[in-house]
């Protein structure tokens, strides 16, 4: 044949084999987005200056810029002061700055003041010094001392342990204490942890190491005993909530009022089934029930915006699981139902916007599938609900200040992160930006897909998976299954991968990551499950996953490896015993290995106590799964990890030298739940960060493709 690209043409072939000629791989420079590749970067879009101009952050700059919705023209922004007051702590003292003047020392003590926070009127400063609560006059200078009675188990405004991790959040630093709108109280919780047993973690460094001393109460010990209390801003008597301290409870961030006649208090049982809304009197402690929730499972206290008051002094906005699903509801201050926003077998995610004056409420969903994120908007009375974004994708949305427009970042496992503006009906104004490099087509990757795998049960889990470059379904391969497995934390989404994956894909490993039926992916009728009985139905699902794998002729049945940190690292030890039969190796880090060694807030959650329940303790523990080990398990923990203990890993290293069996073994000195502190991937800020990175390499390297692991890899 004279001219054989005619004949290619002619049987459909010419388009992929010329493609295939001019493809070539990803190096590894590449895939460690160290060198340009697949795709540009594209700067994080993080609000709105104006109407005209929304805000993006140029991480790799370190600035701010501001983007011309007409133009496209950058120019560099700074975000105006929140006030042009600013207070800080500087050489353990408390510092008052206005605007570019020197800084005002309010402070002069040998003792660190912690957490310094302005009142809304600019009178005042309160702040923590050696577990009371203070405040500064900035006129008069004068210190007033709200609280006298602190120890080292006593704490006024700053937080007990448990609270901190669990309650209030790490975001916090300890701040136990909160300013009324109109300045004239301030509310604070008394922690008393008197009780509270307390975990020693020992620091190695020097030639008489340290002992850190933290309260820390583990499943069925007694919780510190809280209070919550009201001190008027220029001091006096504390007025205490009408709540008994010595009650088995949890409180919740609390929430002023608009003009600070109330505070709306979270109470929860010990049980935590029961979530009770309280609106408190500062002036008298004297409160008033204003909503009532009980669930046969549990009720989460108010951790990712649940209760949104809005500026009509009349209403909130509450975001429930009680049906199942997660929705929003409209309330009246006094607690009364006025009607469901949403309703449905899906789950809101968060609150963008709402529009008071035309009484719509701007949210995101995962509703046209669990594994995506959309825009919707809808009407207060619950109708007129509206899809805004668009396609199969997850997005990321920013609005305007008047809502009239809104920025979306999308992307799909197929398609690389993408910019459009968008008007308030759905309507695509124009496109921004698309990250997908010029010569992307150049690159011969592996392909990612979402798949499902169903259960005998009748549940599709959710999955994505990676495939190796030029895969060939005639060999087999080796598979990396990632995960983390918590109570509603499900990591499967439809959104553009990491390219570091593409360096495993061009080492012919197959990486996938399953969602269970408690991930979160089939809403709180499916979280619920794991009421009393953790590790049962994410190991029934993991199972499912890896006999699926096993079954298909492309996978190499001894070269199965599950991974995962924390819960993840729990469920990767659960593997290797409980599931032995059906994983080859695992990567662990951080993992709790049995509950009764963890926290009571989170534990207690989802098992109760160990009281109430030992014999869901018992199955739940991987220490009850260890003479059934084999394969090969790497144990890497932090030996300060404060959160869960290395006594964790200890306990369960005991047992398996016990049993004799073969297991590996890495300590992070000095690290704590997480050892690495890199800003940018692989851009190394510690030797840790560098060592964790090149061990997992070579285990990988060594186990599932019996080789050394290449010097690229190891610099």
């Amino acid at each position: 044949m004279k001219n054989p690209l005619l004949f290619c043409l002619a049987v459909g072939l010419c388009f992929s084999l010329s493609t295939q000629a001019q493809q070539h791989r990803l190096n590894f420079e590449q895939t460690q987005d160290r060198t340009p590749s697949l795709t540009k970067n594209l700067a994080k879009v993080t609000g709105w200056s104006d109407e005209t101009h929304y805000i993006e952050n140029d991480d790799k700059a370190h600035q701010l810029y501001a983007v011309d919705i007409n133009s496209g023209t950058r120019t560099p922004y700074t975000p105006p002061p929140k006030s042009d007051v600013e207070v800080m702590v500087k050489d353990s003292d408390v510092y008052i700055q206005y605007g570019k003047a020197a800084p005002k020392r309010l402070t002069n003590n040998p003792e660190e003041e912690k957490n310094p926070t302005l009142s809304p009127d600019g009178k005042y400063v309160a702040f923590t010094r050696k577990n009371d609560l203070y405040a500064v006059d900035i006129l008069t200078g004068k210190e007033i001392r709200y609280t006298t009675d602190a120890t080292d188990v006593i704490y006024n405004g700053y937080s007990s342990w448990v609270y901190f991790e669990e309650i209030l959040g790490r975001p916090t630093k300890y701040k136990a204490f909160w300013w009324a709108p109109d300045s004239k109280h301030l509310a604070f919780m008394r922690f008393d942890d008197t009780k509270v047993p307390m975990f020693p973690i020992n620091g190695s460094t020097g030639q008489h190491g340290y002992v850190e001393k933290t309260r820390y109460p583990k499943a069925g010990d007694p919780n510190p005993e809280v209070k919550i209390g009201f001190v008027p801003s220029a001091g006096g008597a504390i007025v205490w909530a009408d709540f008994n301290e010595k009650d088995d409870q949890y409180f919740g961030t609390p929430y002023w009022s608009y003009d600070g006649s109330n505070m709306m208090v979270q109470w929860m049982n010990r049980g935590q089934d029961n979530l009770k809304f309280y609106a408190v009197k500062p002036e008298t402690g004297a409160k008033k029930e204003i909503y009532d929730e009980k669930q046969s499972s549990w009720v989460d206290l108010d951790y990712d915006g649940r209760i949104t008051y809005l500026q009509d002094k009349k209403h909130y906005i509450l975001k429930s699981d009680k049906t199942g699903w997660a929705h929003y509801y409209l309330y009246t201050l006094d607690g009364k139902l006025v009607n469901p926003l949403t309703s449905g077998k899906w789950q809101v995610t968060n609150l963008v916007q709402v529009d008071e004056k035309n009484k719509i409420i701007y949210f995101m969903a995962r509703k046209e599938a669990s594994t995506t994120t959309d825009l919707y908007r809808v009407n207060y009375n619950g109708k007129a609900l509206k899809r805004l974004t668009f396609g199969d994708y997850t997005h990321q949305v920013e609005m305007s200040p008047s809502g009239e427009k809104f920025i979306t970042t999308y992307s799909n496992v197929s398609t690389p992160s993408k910019r459009a503006l968008v008007d308030n009906n759905g309507t695509i104004i124009k496109e921004i930006a698309d990250s997908k490099s010029a010569n992307f087509a150049s690159f011969n990757i592996g392909k990612t897909e979402m798949i499902t795998i169903p259960t005998d049960d009748g549940y599709n889990l959710p999955a994505v998976i990676t495939y190796p470059v030029d895969f060939d379904a005639t060999k087999q391969y080796p598979v990396v299954f990632s995960m983390y497995g918590g109570p509603n934390a499900g990591t499967v989404k439809n959104t553009w991968k990491e390219i570091s994956a593409q360096w495993w894909a061009n080492e012919g490993i197959i990486q996938i990551a399953v969602d269970h039926r408690a991930s979160g992916q089939f809403g709180k009728e499916g979280v619920a499950l794991m009421h009393r009985n953790l590790s049962k139905w994410e190991m029934k699902d993991y199972i499912t996953a890896a006999k699926w794998l096993k079954a298909k002729p492309w996978v190499n049945k001894n070269k199965l490896l599950i991974t995962g940190h924390s819960y993840g690292g729990y469920m990767t030890a659960m593997a290797l015993t409980y599931g032995a039969d059906y994983f080859d190796y695992g990567y662990c880090g951080a993992p709790v290995t049995s509950w009764e060694l963890y926290d009571t807030v989170y534990a207690e959650r989802f098992m109760d106590t160990p009281q109430e329940n030992p014999e869901g303790y018992k199955n739940a523990s991987v220490l009850t799964y260890t003479n059934q080990y084999k394969g090969l398990l790497r144990i890497m923990h932090g030996d300060m990890d404060d959160n869960v203990h290395m006594q964790n890993t200890i306990q369960l290293i005991n047992k398996l030298e016990d049993e004799n069996k073969h297991f590996e073994l890495m300590i992070y000195p000095g690290g704590r739940h997480g050892w690495t502190s890199k800003k940018d991937k692989h851009d190394w800020t510690s030797t840790k960060d560098k060592h964790d990175f090149t061990e997992r390499a070579r285990f990988y390297y060594n186990n599932l493709l019996d080789k050394p692991a290449p010097a690229e890899v190891l610099k």
